[in-house]
């Protein structure tokens, strides 16, 4: 049955976002969603026992270290016992491609997802039956977070492909009870149409693509505010606070972050639920989650930024134990006003490998993107430029001017242009070169934006 759009429905989602109306909201699992901490953690050890002893019989690379570090599966008698284990990086994957990591046959394998492999050899990740039973159960759980219905018609702008967002989002919607539109990425032109002839009321999408199909539709005269659309879900990359509030202005929706990586199943480690939209509910039944100081492993305390591990607790496919993401981020544990008990986790906006030195000085992409948000000339698109001029690191921004502040008055772009140098120095505490782009100027694409572009 299609699902029909009720256009007095485009506001539940805006009045629970905006009105603290998130407790009228369903939960889709409230069993487990909202169980004690007592239950969490007691149902995370009997998984933890579980998972490394079946990683430990079935994966040889897990075993050999295990091994080498005198540890064994008994030895994991409390959820802090899992920092005898050893961690996992990304170059495990690698150098054990494409099959290495795998604990079962082929033949139970149901589907394959690789990264792009654009720096070295791809990761390849494998789902059995479970495990798809699993990713599409947590993709159901964040989506129902950001308010979307069963109800829902969801369109996906992602690609589809090997990439894990694409197919991940597409089942946990489905599983959910919503009517799927797979779009893919890219003609934006016809996404637009979709959504008015579709009746669509959930984007799926990086939000920099969703920001160009905002820019698109404006250019083309379509009316946002009386668009079925009601709900952006994003991922892919990360989401600063000004592009949010910008995308939801000018489209008339709830945006909503989700998180998650290939390595340990794809989107839907995390998701954000209406009543804290700075933060995003981890999956602790499917996931033990740490925070650890990146330089040295060691745990930091709770509510302290630092560096998250991850294990999944119900991977059979490809099993991976204290996955170091990179992902800088703080967990609380606190309750939550949506009633939901699991652990969040603030918003990753930075990477341990994202920082750039820049003559001894720490700067991160998300420090030049709050600077930009709090200047109301410049749109949240930009572009880094790191070169070496002269035997000395230079730092370059693009930013791209909004219509309303160009001007061909060179004194008064050359004000701007200074304005945002200084705010930037003030913050990095480095010189920094900023080029002014023309509306427009700075390239869009349908996939993850590249800020970042080091020559040196």
């Amino acid at each position: 049955m299609l699902h029909t759009y009720d256009i007095s429905r485009k506001g539940e989602a805006l009045r629970a976002a905006k009105d603290g109306a998130f407790d009228q909201l369903p939960i889709f699992d409230e069993q487990i969603e909202c169980a004690s901490r007592e239950y969490i953690e007691a149902l995370q050890l009997e998984k933890l026992k579980r998972q490394v002893k079946y990683t430990y019989e079935n994966v040889q690379y897990y075993r050999d270290l295990m091994d080498q570090a005198h540890v064994n599966p008994d030895d994991i008698k409390s959820l802090e016992d899992v920092r005898l284990l050893p961690f996992t990086d990304k170059s495990a994957l690698r150098d054990t491609y494409p099959y290495g990591l795998f604990a079962v046959d082929l033949d139970q394998v149901r589907e394959l997802h690789a990264s792009s492999g654009t720096t070295g050899k791809p990761i390849v990740v494998g789902y059995t039956d479970s495990d798809m039973d699993v990713w599409s159960d947590c993709i159901a759980r964040l989506v129902q977070m950001a308010g979307v219905m069963p109800s829902d018609n969801a369109q996906m702008a992602f690609g589809y492909g090997m990439f894990t967002g694409g197919f991940g989002l597409h089942y946990g919607l489905q599983k959910l009870g919503c009517t799927m539109i797979p779009a893919g990425s890219g003609n934006t032109e016809r996404h637009i149409q979709m959504i008015e002839d579709y009746g669509t009321t959930v984007l799926i999408a990086t939000p920099s693509y969703a920001m160009h199909i905002c820019e698109v539709g404006e250019e083309m005269g379509y009316d946002w505010e009386s668009s079925p659309l009601r709900i952006g879900l994003f991922g892919g990359e990360p989401c600063p606070p000004g592009l949010k509030a910008e995308i939801e202005s000018r489209m008339h929706i709830v945006c909503t972050d989700n998180y998650g990586l290939t390595e340990v199943m794809g989107p839907g480690v995390s998701g954000e639920c209406l009543a804290s939209r700075d933060q995003q509910h981890i999956a602790e039944d499917h996931f033990l989650w740490e925070v650890v100081d990146p330089d040295t492993g060691e745990p930091v305390a709770e509510g302290e930024m630092g560096e998250l591990v991850l294990t999944p607790l119900d991977k059979q496919a490809i099993p991976v134990l204290r996955y170091r993401t990179h992902d800088l981020t703080r967990v609380t544990k606190e309750p939550c006003e949506c009633g939901r008990t699991h652990a969040r986790m603030d918003k990753v906006r930075s990477r341990c490998d994202d920082m750039l030195i820049i003559r001894g000085t720490n700067v991160f992409p998300s420090q030049i993107e709050d600077v930009l948000t709090g200047i109301e000339e410049v749109t949240p698109h930009y572009h880094i430029i790191v070169e070496t001029v002269n035997g000395m690191d230079s730092l370059t921004v693009q930013t791209e001017i909004r219509p309303e502040a160009f001007s061909d008055s060179f004194q008064e772009m050359d004000a701007i242009r200074k304005k945002i140098e200084e705010k930037l120095k003030g913050v990095l505490l480095v010189g920094v070169k900023v080029q002014l782009m023309e509306p427009g100027g700075i390239q869009r694409t349908a996939g993850k934006a590249k800020h970042v572009d080091d020559r040196r």
